[in-house]
């Protein structure tokens, strides 16, 4: 088996470390170290820690998004002129994310989770470049299996959906701790079969009537 790169093992490292400590608090002299680099490979391959920050992503989100699409196509061929079922839609959605999150050890998982909670203008970058295809696809796939929501509120329980998704991943090794070792997600599809039908009842809700503005007194 080839050894990692010098590459492979900063990006390895840089995954732990910004999962573990985020991403201000994790400097590129830490990593190199983690790594057995250099500084000046860091600068070589790829010149500034933002730059560092989009690879890591990047090499985990290109393939993830694409098994999505995959999935969703053959959601798509089954259903052929009929309406999409909306477990399918969330399953290809999700289903990928968990497989890497488990085939990294829930690393990637910390990863996805700090991206949400460490927000700032490098992520709005990630987000454009890595999801963007993805969200135009899956939008119009939930369209299709849910046309009588109204656009607005589709985008309320999209979000909501990417909420559950991050929170989930990156929160895994809390659940066995919180529920005193009874809840066990070491296993993609059992968090997959809870979290599916727990989503899938949240899009088919009611959607709210007349909202009600906060009370400034």
């Amino acid at each position: 088996m080839d050894l990692p790169t010098t590459k492979d093992r900063i990006l390895d490292a840089a995954e732990r470390l910004f999962g573990d400590r985020g991403f201000a608090d994790t400097s590129l002299r830490t990593i190199t170290a983690e790594a057995g680099a250099n500084l000046a490979a860091v600068n070589y391959y790829f010149q500034s820690k933002d730059a560092l920050i989009q690879a890591v992503f990047a090499r985990r989100l290109g393939p993830l998004n694409q098994e999505r699409m995959d999935m969703l196509d053959a959601c798509e061929a089954r259903a052929g002129d009929g309406p999409l079922l909306i477990e399918d839609v969330l399953r290809a959605f999700l289903e990928p994310a968990f497989k890497v999150g488990h085939e990294r050890a829930s690393t990637f998982g910390r990863l996805l989770g700090r991206m949400y909670i460490d927000p700032g203008d490098i992520f709005e970058r990630i987000f454009r470049e890595q999801f963007g295809a993805t969200k135009v696809r899956f939008l119009g796939a939930f369209r299709r299996a849910l046309p009588e929501l109204p656009p607005e509120e589709m985008f309320w329980r999209m979000h909501f959906l990417i909420g559950a998704l991050a929170h989930t991943m990156a929160g895994l090794h809390h659940l066995k701790v919180t529920s005193e070792g009874l809840c066990d997600a070491s296993n993609p599809e059992t968090v997959l079969k809870r979290l599916i039908p727990f989503l899938a009842a949240g899009f088919r809700a009611p959607v709210p009537q007349g909202d009600t503005p906060c009370d400034a007194n």
